[in-house]
């Protein structure tokens, strides 16, 4: 069983949970496109935007190192890193008076899931071409 499955699902909830809040504030502030000059919308608006833009390509890159590692413990490792990562900058950009010490441990974090899951496929695949 993959473990990176489990995560995705985790974050799939979380990505739908961003996506209804996002819903609700445009249905509460009759704002259909853009974000009305709401800045609490377009913190919103913004949060979900990120998720799906770094979400899916740390996933791939984590299933990709999953199927070519033989310990399950990194894969653990970087899946939670990147639910604390994404939660924690989720919950920094949504506060109008923003304390960015959130939104900076949450980029951090989810760059260096991404950096390490590209390093572990890089190294996972000399080591394949030398064996």
């Amino acid at each position: 069983m993959l473990v990176t499955s489990i995560y995705a699902s985790l974050l799939g909830f979380v990505f739908v949970a961003l996506s209804i809040r996002t819903l609700l504030l445009r249905r509460r502030l009759g704002v259909a496109i853009g974000d009305g000059d709401q800045p609490v919308l377009t913190r919103a608006a913004r949060v979900h935007a990120n998720f799906a833009e770094y979400v899916p390509l740390s996933l791939i890159l984590i299933y990709f190192l999953e199927i070519q590692v033989r310990t399950t413990l990194w894969i653990h490792i970087l899946c939670i890193a990147l639910v604390v990562g994404r939660i924690s900058h989720a919950f920094g950009v949504s506060q109008v008076k923003e304390n960015f010490r959130y939104r900076v441990i949450g980029i951090v974090v989810t760059l260096m899931v991404i950096i390490s899951a590209s390093f572990g496929l890089i190294l996972s695949y000399a080591l394949n071409l030398l064996s």
